[in-house]
């Protein structure tokens, strides 16, 4: 990813057999679409061939979540300006798939911009390193099951890690 292209650095690649074009956008978060937009008119891209990575802090931290493309809780778009964005620069369509990683929630009464912007303490940094091979495996099971049978899986694995998790640590 070392190809500057429509605001965001860019590379193509293989997952498996599958090729992949990947970008990274070098504007804010919240105006990613600016990026993803111009990219996805450049190759000519359906949207149902575009995946999303984006944060989620409604979410258990550091779990990875598939949403399909039938984008019906609208009261998330709203809180993440970043998809907002998207969808404004795909003209209005939600017709792209999410892979969101879980960030939970500010402590206290910590400002949720301030948590957003602030940089990763030990703890946080294991926790990415830990969730990112699971996006990995995410984005696998996009790529050879399709959207709605990867969404089916992995998200009820996430289910069942939580719930896991719950179990050993009470």
């Amino acid at each position: 990813m070392n190809i500057p292209l429509c605001k965001a650095l860019f590379g193509e690649g293989f997952v498996g057999d599958a090729p992949v074009l990947l970008a990274k956008p070098q504007t804010y978060m919240n105006l990613s679409g600016e990026s993803a937009g111009p990219l996805a008119a450049y190759y000519k891209l359906p949207l149902n061939r575009v995946i999303v990575f984006c944060n989620y802090s409604f979410m258990m931290t550091w779990n990875c979540h598939v949403e399909c493309s039938d984008f019906k809780r609208k009261e998330v778009m709203g809180c993440h300006k970043g998809l907002k964005s998207v969808i404004n620069h795909f003209r209005g369509n939600r017709e792209f798939a999410r892979l969101r990683i879980g960030i939970g929630r500010p402590p206290g009464q910590m400002d949720p911009k301030a948590f957003l912007l602030q940089k990763f303490n030990a703890t946080a940094r294991e926790r990415i390193d830990a969730a990112l091979p699971e996006g990995v495996v995410a984005l696998r099971c996009i790529l050879h099951e399709g959207l709605t049978g990867a969404a089916r899986w992995f998200n009820q694995e996430q289910k069942y890690k939580y719930m896991r998790s719950e179990t050993m640590s009470a």
